[in-house]
């Protein structure tokens, strides 16, 4: 008995090894453009309170939107210099298009920079 559950345990554990080779353990590739500096992170969220507001009024818009999914309500909103930058994934189009539209309501679509990326 002891044998069998050991020889169930190296199988399944060489089984879960050889699973995780095929597949990466980060998102290096994606994060790319993030290191090299051309994108907008987090880390440059204004901390001047109207920005901090204008985020917060985005998000609170998108949170409050029952149609949006799970991935589309995690976007990143980073706002500098009353510019709104939105980065991240949705499900669609229309996902992304909603998204702009509330944020174009807070401050006005010519401040906002959509680069939000459709999921495939």
């Amino acid at each position: 008995m002891k044998r069998i559950t050991l020889s169930l345990l190296c199988l399944s554990a060489l089984t879960y090894a050889a699973m995780a080779q095929d597949t990466p353990a980060d998102n290096v590739g994606k994060n790319e453009q993030d290191r090299l500096g051309e994108t907008k992170t987090s880390g440059d969220q204004s901390n001047s309170p109207e920005d901090i507001k204008t985020t917060a009024a985005i998000r609170r818009s998108i949170l409050g939107d029952s149609a949006l999914t799970t991935t589309a309500k995690n976007i990143k909103i980073i706002t500098a210099n009353g510019t709104v930058t939105l980065r991240g994934p949705v499900s669609s189009a229309a996902e992304k298009g909603k998204i702009a539209q509330l944020a174009a309501a807070v401050v006005g679509s010519e401040r906002v920079v959509n680069q939000l990326e459709i999921e495939e």
